[in-house]
């Protein structure tokens, strides 16, 4: 019976608390775990992200294009004339380089050209470049929504690139000069850079 006794005032007593020597190492433990899981959460959303851009992006860098210089007239080519020498020879017009985002599902894609356009000889050089600096600011947004609408395949390779060049002048034309003879000869690209 003095077991007994014994027992229950053990039992009732206040319970004993461990000493230190015996709680768990939760320190080192406890620091690394955190770090570990960040690390691991950074690394598999950074392989997502790499898996992701290779399912959906194109191979490759960006393509670029440059214009050479214009093809030549049959009269300079028998040297009955020289650049610059009489009145009413065609002339050339910068326009400042044009952003647009491409028309790809899924996917967002820019194309950047700069172009120049190459005027036919019923317009003055000076009175001409008047005109179209008035006109910079339609002929800027025109050419934007133009290649707004354009897909990547649709203005990639040479064959595309000639298309685009004929509407491109073809629209500024009608534009431009709605009711007369077409002034803009040809639509040169200086630089076309797609990414």
């Amino acid at each position: 019976m003095a077991d007994k006794s014994n027992d229950v005032n053990e039992q009732s007593g206040p319970p004993q608390v461990p000493l230190p020597e015996t709680l768990p190492a939760r320190g080192t433990q406890g620091k690394i775990t955190p770090w570990l899981i960040t690390t691991l959460t950074v690394l598999v959303c950074a392989g997502a992200g790499f898996a992701v851009g290779r399912m959906f992006g194109t191979r490759g860098n960006a393509q670029t294009a440059s214009a050479a210089s214009p093809t030549p007239t049959a009269e300079k080519l028998h040297g009955k004339s020289k650049p610059g020498s009489e009145k009413g020879e065609p002339w050339f017009y910068d326009i400042e380089p044009i952003v647009a985002n491409l028309n790809e599902p899924g996917v967002t894609r820019y194309v950047r050209v700069a172009l120049t356009l190459e005027m036919g000889s019923g317009m003055e050089p000076v009175a001409g470049k008047e005109f179209l600096d008035q006109k910079k600011p339609l002929l800027k947004h025109w050419l934007t929504l133009y290649l707004s609408n354009q897909t990547l395949e649709g203005i990639r390779g040479e064959k595309n690139l000639r298309q685009v060049q004929t509407q491109m002048t073809d629209a500024l034309n009608q534009g431009l000069f709605p009711n007369d003879k077409p002034q803009i000869m040809d639509v040169l690209f200086k630089e076309l850079s797609i990414q």
